[in-house]
């Protein structure tokens, strides 16, 4: 994911010049886990004070290394994408279907790894009720594919047939976070074993969907509505995560027309405002019922109520997820109540406020206990309280994102400050023998 660096080096008579910072895969956003010890290519830099350089023509391969990663780093053309090239990459459709990470986080949507002009890529499948115009869809791409994020899997393209509409992804190689948190096959087991690698998803996830809502640079009001932990990728070594499925809100949606829902004998009207007048969208959906692009554990209270879909809405959910990170449970599940036959339903949100409520001695019993009780007590509490604003019932009582990712990020710093006081001091040799 990062750029590649190299130190030159000269056995003539060495140039040198102040120590610079290179470059690291983490997001500008958001503070690495990764240190020297865990990331040879940063060692080799920080810990000397200066690196050599031979000729000029050294100093051309630096700037040329430079530039190929600043051309990486930018935006590319969407593409428009013939449906004939779709039906061949994926064999008529009939390829295996991809479901090993981010399938699952779109309810029935169909999916397909598959290369694309050269490029390992990811189609889903998405319907829609009104056909849009091929140039409808370029400038909506356009708009959309403008966004770059570290935290964001990147939208290539997209190509339309018929009622459906099949949007191209990058591929990234990792398992979304309900595989990391409930395996099924070893549940008494987590990639996710220590309290900083958590840490870094929060911190990702919260920068991540902040830049979604609020620094995208395009002048609109942009609602993901597909958080949840099934669309979050949780990448190796450094256990990044991404946020999947941004702009298919946008893109499955209609415009300049206001949709009307029949459900029954009412008529419930949904309508998404963008700032810009030329990228308004209106939610519809095929069922012919209001729906949220998710699992009902992840739906605001206002959504259930009136069907209305907000940026508050995405917070809820990030709020949700959270929740999730930390004590390692299903947002909802259901216990079956012995004495009355009747199953309970219990939330993660309960289960948090109601650990809260008890001190930290609750709180140290509600965390996920395959962490072995190792974290700071203290950012926890912090976390678990900034989580619960977010999902509290009032909307207008949430934090936005840019406020929660400010939060995140000092709690991450407190966490790498208890994470150096914890280590085991080097240098120090243990016998287990006897004397």
């Amino acid at each position: 994911m990062g750029a590649n660096t190299s130190e030159p080096t000269s056995s003539r008579t060495p140039r040198t010049r102040s120590t610079q910072s290179p470059r690291t895969p983490a997001s500008h956003l958001s503070p690495s886990p990764s240190t020297s010890e865990s990331n040879p290519t940063t060692a080799a830099y920080t810990n000397t004070s200066s690196y050599t350089k031979d000729t000029s023509w050294d100093t051309s391969l630096s700037c040329q290394s430079s530039l190929s990663s600043l051309r990486e780093s930018l935006s590319e053309n969407p593409h428009i994408y013939d449906i004939t090239e779709i039906r061949t990459a994926t064999n008529n459709f009939l390829a295996k279907r991809y479901s090993s990470t981010s399938s699952s986080a779109v309810s029935a949507a169909a999916c397909w790894r598959c290369n694309l002009r050269g490029r390992d890529t990811v189609v889903f499948q998405r319907k829609f009720r009104r056909k849009i115009q091929t140039s409808q869809l370029k400038e909506r791409l356009s708009i959309i594919c403008r966004s770059n994020h570290m935290s964001i899997i990147k939208l290539l393209g997209a190509s339309i047939s018929g009622d459906h509409i099949y949007l191209v992804y990058e591929f990234i190689q990792g398992s979304n976070l309900v595989e990391c948190l409930r395996n099924p096959r070893n549940p008494s087991y987590t990639v996710l074993s220590t309290w900083i690698s958590r840490m870094q998803i929060a911190t990702d996830l919260a920068h991540g969907l902040d830049y979604v809502h609020n620094n995208t640079g395009l002048n609109l009001s942009i609602v993901h509505n597909h958080i949840k932990s099934s669309s979050i990728i949780v990448t190796e070594p450094f256990f990044n995560a991404k946020i999947c499925h941004f702009g298919t809100t946008q893109l499955r949606s209609e415009t300049d027309a206001i949709e009307t829902l029949e459900t029954g004998s009412s008529k419930r009207e949904t309508e998404i405002e963008e700032s810009n007048a030329s990228f308004r969208e209106f939610k519809r959906y095929d069922s012919g019922d209001r729906h949220f692009e998710g699992l009902r554990d992840y739906m605001s209270p206002e959504f259930r109520s009136s069907g209305s879909v907000t940026q508050k809405s995405d917070v809820f959910a990030f709020g949700v997820v959270i929740l999730e990170l930390l004590s390692g449970e299903e947002p909802l599940k259901y216990r079956y109540d012995k004495e009355t036959g009747d199953f309970l339903r219990t939330s993660v949100i309960d289960t948090a406020t109601a650990a809260m409520a008890e001190g930290r001695e609750g709180l140290r019993q509600w965390v996920d206990r395959r962490m072995n009780d190792s974290f700071p007590v203290e950012v926890a509490e912090k976390l678990i309280r900034l989580a619960l604003d977010c999902v509290h019932v009032d909307p207008d009582n949430r934090p936005d994102m840019g406020r929660v990712a400010g939060k995140i990020s000092k709690l991450y710093l407190e966490s790498r400050i208890w994470l150096d006081n914890v280590k085991v001091p080097t240098g120090i040799s243990v016998s287990l023998a006897p004397r």
